[in-house]
């Protein structure tokens, strides 16, 4: 078992703002040594990019909490390739943890290529597209109160009929190779690159199964070329965030 976990809000609510204060971190590491009832993190991630303090003053006080033993390895997420590059002097990174999937795919231009030059993992979330890539999300699909995706522009009404489109095509997919929408989703992201790790969330067995079996896919080249043609031309609609949460994603 590998444990990961993050620090980088206040008080651990995101709605509170970043603060990455070396002081904050520390006591971050010291809660989760404590909650998670082990004597070390296996890797430590900063939740967002706090403006406020300097990348390097973070990755010094990480680089301290190793050479103390109780933090493994630093990481980082929705991070940019600049604070990605000053962050990795202090203290090298051993993975990034960024929204990527065949619905976002932002992280392509530059940020796999420096991960790639640098030896740095890559962790995506949401690699199911915040569920829209299971193929169970239709245009009359609502969500419940409180429901993240009730604020994301991709998921309203025109742009998530427009989407579901798109997904009913991957699904045709996925059909003639007798597998799930989920599961080709995941294959396309590991067929990536071989440093590639998804972690799709859960709260069910059944499809915690069916996503470990993406992992026994293979997409063709012939695969991956009628992928690639599908999403160039039907671009996926809307923003993967609203502009309040846009804002804390560093670029």
């Amino acid at each position: 078992v590998v444990i990961g976990t993050k620090f980088g809000f206040k008080d651990g609510n995101s709605k509170l703002g970043v603060d990455s204060r070396p002081e904050r971190i520390r006591l971050v590491a010291e809660q989760s040594l404590k909650r998670l009832r082990t004597d070390r993190i296996d890797l430590f991630y900063q939740h967002r990019i706090d403006p406020n303090v300097p990348i390097e003053e973070v990755a010094g006080t990480v680089k301290a909490l190793i050479a103390e033993g109780k933090v493994k390895h630093f990481g980082m997420s929705e991070a940019g390739v600049a604070m990605i590059r000053r962050a990795h002097v202090v203290q090298p990174l051993a993975a990034l943890q960024s929204e990527y999937s065949m619905f976002t795919r932002d992280v392509e231009a530059e940020i796999l290529p420096a991960l790639e030059e640098l030896g740095i993992g890559f962790v995506p979330f949401s690699p199911l597209g915040k569920g829209f890539l299971t193929g169970k999300i239709e245009p009359s699909t609502t969500f419940a109160e409180g429901d993240i995706r009730n604020t994301l522009p991709r998921f309203q009404d025109d742009a998530k009929a427009a989407n579901a489109k798109l997904v009913g095509r991957i699904g045709e997919i996925a059909a003639r190779k007798k597998v799930t929408p989920a599961q080709v989703a995941i294959a396309w992201l590991l067929a990536q690159k071989p440093w590639i790790a998804p972690i799709p969330g859960t709260t069910k067995l059944h499809r915690l199964e069916e996503n470990i079996g993406g992992a026994a896919v293979t997409l063709t080249p012939d695969d991956l070329h009628e992928l690639g043609e599908l999403l160039a031309k039907q671009p996926v609609q809307g923003e993967r965030y609203n502009a309040q949460m846009m804002k804390m994603v560093n670029k």
